[in-house]
């Protein structure tokens, strides 16, 4: 039993030290560090995993290629996605979860609070820091007579006066003893007086950094799970209704459930990937899903900053909580990325509407007749279209075959993007 509980207390010294060890550290070496552990979990639990077909495995190199690219959500991969099998094509739900923009963020945030803990104040003796003492900066003698007695505020111009004529005779005067002495100790009740408010001060304005810090983390995790639910469950059910699109999956052996998570996912990631071969090509008819997945581009990417500020004033408006009115009005004292000014939020609104409408005004006049298009109504059209301009500069799904589109276009996608 006493062993169990001396490992038990050196195991949590050890994660504590960890911990403060990678709240210390820079944050680049943190972000290089956890990508290149998930991707190696990754590598792992796909090779651990057998594949969809016992007749096709994917070498080491690809594995290992497909799990970096999952987990830094590039959507690359030299593996057909429907090769893997559904427990592989879990894994890399996780993959793509973990190295979304939004999870990372939390992350940070976690990192974060425990930088803004307030600290006990230090106790004095006699005005003088312990620790001075303890290195000794500090001494303590017995006054010189030839010292100035008196360098503190509060000391007249009679006492000095004394004090230089009482240096001739080198005697010092009781007065200015006296006078020095009640100085001395007024000066130290001031200084811890100071010292005590100036720490009280500081006190509430840290613990209110922190606070702040927690309910923006607690607010950031509330928008990554309802989204994330919210799209799962209205992907599943569209897929349910529809016949055709379930007609899709069960010819390819993709569960429902699996398939909803797993684009849901990926969208909100911005990785672009797809359990079909194809890509969402083969939906380019169902428009309502396309219509679903476009807000989940947007809220994972572009208009994530927009829909977290617009988030916390609508909570600070029902609250009334002053960690929410601290957020709104510091966001750039918290040091999150992602946390913009109103100002700056309707500039990043604009310029996204503005570009999109460029992109979609220049795709339907060019690509209109496009052969993978025929068939469509001008409804479905004008939908895949708009899927299809959304994704060029965020995600990478494609409705289309990219090799199908005139060089004018595929340059207006690569200074969008």
């Amino acid at each position: 039993m006493r062993n169990l509980m001396f490992l038990a207390r050196k195991l949590q010294r050890l994660c504590t030290h960890s911990f403060i060890f990678l709240i210390r550290l820079n944050p680049f070496w943190v972000h290089l560090t956890y990508f290149i552990a998930i991707s190696l979990f990754g590598y792992l639990a796909l090779k651990k995993t057998k594949p969809r077909s016992n007749s096709f495995t994917p070498n080491d190199l690809d594995t290992f290629f497909t799990s970096v690219s999952a987990a830094t959500v590039s959507s690359m991969s030299t593996v057909e996605m429907e090769a893997f099998s559904n427990p592989q094509l879990i894994i890399i739900t996780v993959m793509m979860l973990l190295g979304g923009e939004v999870f990372t963020s939390i992350l940070g945030l976690l990192l974060a609070r425990s930088r803004f803990l307030p600290k006990q104040p230090r106790p004095l003796e006699n005005g003088v820091d312990n620790d001075k003492i303890e290195l000794g900066l500090v001494t303590r003698t017995e006054p010189n007579k030839k010292q100035l007695p008196c360098l503190v505020r509060g000391s007249t111009l009679d006492v000095v006066e004394q004090y230089l004529t009482s240096i001739q005779s080198h005697q010092i005067p009781r007065e200015s003893q006296n006078s020095c002495t009640n100085d001395k100790h007024l000066t130290v009740s001031h200084q811890k007086n100071l010292e005590t408010n100036t720490y009280e001060s500081l006190s509430r304005d840290v613990l209110l950094k922190h606070n702040s810090i927690r309910c923006l983390s607690y607010v950031v995790l509330g928008y990554f799970l309802v989204v994330h639910v919210s799209g799962s469950v209205l992907v599943s059910t569209y897929v349910n209704l529809v016949p055709s699109a379930e007609e899709v999956l069960k010819t390819r052996g993709i569960p429902v459930l699996i398939f909803s998570v797993f684009t849901i996912v990926s969208t909100f990631s911005n990785c672009g990937f797809i359990p079909t071969n194809e890509n969402m090509i083969i939906f380019k008819k169902n428009s309502g899903l396309l219509l679903l997945l476009i807000p989940q581009i947007f809220l994972g990417n572009t208009l994530y900053p927009v829909f977290l500020r617009i988030l916390i004033c609508a909570l600070e408006k029902i609250s009334q909580r002053g960690e929410f009115r601290y957020i709104l009005r510091n966001s750039r004292e918290l040091g999150f990325g992602d946390l913009l000014s109103g100002i700056h939020c309707c500039f990043l609104a604009a310029t996204m509407i503005g570009f999109v409408l460029i992109q979609l005004i220049l795709f339907c006049s060019m690509e209109w007749n496009l052969e993978d298009l025929n068939g469509l109504t001008w409804y479905e059209k004008s939908v895949a279209s708009l899927f299809q301009v959304v994704n060029s500069r965020h995600t990478g799904e494609s409705v289309v075959d990219l090799s199908a589109i005139s060089p004018a276009i595929l340059v207006v996608f690569v200074v969008m993007m």
